[in-house]
């Protein structure tokens, strides 16, 4: 079973640091009125690529071999992971494809292949692009980079929540989106390294609740994923992951699409930040009350990106 400690985190920040933003919390006195907690965003759209998907890659790269380098890197994603492996790549000097679902962002797919990655479209979901990078590593022998079930970049990830517990020593709680898995898991075991008693939460979408009916069934289930939002749109989550939350998070709650659309607008309107739609599950959840803790606790909601799809945000329709 997968165990980070804190030493592991601090290792992970000095081999990553000097490339990634140490990004804010910000205060928002209307969502700590609206909860009646103390509330804080970890705002990680003003990270490099938009996300925190740089902070896994980047780790990552450090325990490849010369000859993995030479050959060169391979991953799926939904878009943000695809940034994150294609900036990561530049910066070390490894050619990296990226496979990517028919239907991702326009704007993310030019972003991946602005970092000079090579993009190939395959499926319509994050599941079947994933299918063609494995194919890609059988035939032409690149490294497979995991979006979230990797220790070494899972141990990135939760560089971030090393940043919260440097930032706010005190914080009660951790509320956090979960589409693979891979962020809620190197956030918790950073907190809780930090002090067990920091509650973690994790927020799904209802249309796609994967690591939920997993860590409640005790293994890995494959789901018939209908959500619409691109980072937390997974049918199956991983092995790592699972075992992580299983041991390190402490409930998962979910919301259907339209509550965390509406958590997406609530935070542009009242935060006057642009989080993409999966960042704001976590502000939905606060919002709708799912979050149950002593008035005057502490919480952070992690803001997980900012990569928003506005063209396909003005074609939505509610019944």
């Amino acid at each position: 079973m997968l165990t980070l400690t804190l030493a592991d985190f601090v290792a992970a920040r000095a081999r990553i640091g000097q490339h990634i933003h140490h990004t804010p919390l910000l205060s928002s006195r209307q969502l700590s009125d609206r909860t009646g907690f103390e509330v804080r965003l970890k705002a990680e759209m003003f990270q490099r690529v938009g996300s925190y998907k740089i902070r896994g890659p980047l780790n990552k790269f450090t325990f490849l071999s010369d000859e993995e380098k030479r050959r060169g890197v391979v991953c799926s994603s939904a878009g943000n992971h695809a940034q994150g492996v294609a900036l990561a790549a530049q910066i070390h000097g490894i050619r990296a494809v990226v496979c990517m679902a028919e239907n991702a962002t326009p704007a993310k797919i030019a972003a991946t292949k602005a970092y000079g990655a090579e993009v190939v479209l395959h499926g319509q979901i994050w599941d079947e692009a994933n299918e063609k990078a494995k194919e890609l590593v059988r035939t032409e022998g690149l490294t497979y980079i995991s979006p979230f079930d990797d220790p070494h970049l899972i141990a990135g990830q939760g560089t971030l929540g090393l940043e919260i517990i440097t930032d706010w020593p005190t914080v009660d709680a951790v509320v956090v989106p979960i589409g693979g898995g891979g962020l809620i898991s190197g956030v918790s075991m950073a907190v809780k390294s930090h002090n067990p008693k920091i509650r973690v939460i994790g927020v799904e979408s209802s249309d796609g609740p994967a690591m939920k009916q997993s860590v409640e069934a005790g293994a890995l289930v494959t789901i018939d994923c209908r959500t619409i939002i691109d980072g937390l749109r997974v049918k199956r989550v991983g092995e790592h992951t699972l075992s992580v939350c299983q041991r390190f998070v402490d409930e998962i709650v979910t919301l259907p699409d339209r509550d965390i659309f509406d958590a997406m607008i609530w935070v542009m309107e009242r935060c006057k930040v642009m989080p993409e739609g999966a960042a704001a599950a976590s502000v939905a959840a606060l919002l709708h009350g799912l979050v149950k803790l002593p008035p005057g606790s502490k919480v952070v909601a992690v803001l997980s990106g900012g990569n928003l799809n506005l063209d396909r945000l003005r074609g939505l329709q509610w019944n």
